[in-house]
């Protein structure tokens, strides 16, 4: 089934904070019956370049991501992210065209 997935990459020397924040975020999101969230989120991090990372997170839909970033709790994880961060995060939205499995 076709999605949408939206990556984010930042960098960050607080990946333990950070990693916290994601914790009580998705806490808060599954107590209040949020029922557009995302279907699985990765965090990876640079092999290349130390204190990178990248999160995937994917969607049943663009409209579901764009729900998802339009609710409250999701507007203050962000402002709260870009603290930790030690600049803007870059974001690369893409719509599932095929899925495989192996």
């Amino acid at each position: 089934m076709p999605g949408f997935i939206q990556t984010i990459t930042y960098t960050t020397s607080r990946i333990d904070e950070v990693r916290q924040l994601n914790e009580d975020y998705r806490a808060r999101r599954m107590a209040d019956g949020a029922d557009l969230r995302p279907v699985q989120v990765t965090l990876c991090t640079d092999h290349e370049v130390p204190n990178r990372y990248t999160v995937l997170v994917e969607f049943n839909s663009y409209e579901d991501a764009m729900a998802n970033s339009n609710h409250p709790a999701t507007s203050e994880f962000a402002q709260q992210m870009q603290k930790l961060c030690d600049g803007p995060p870059t974001f690369v939205n893409l719509d599932v065209v095929e899925r495989l499995q192996p």
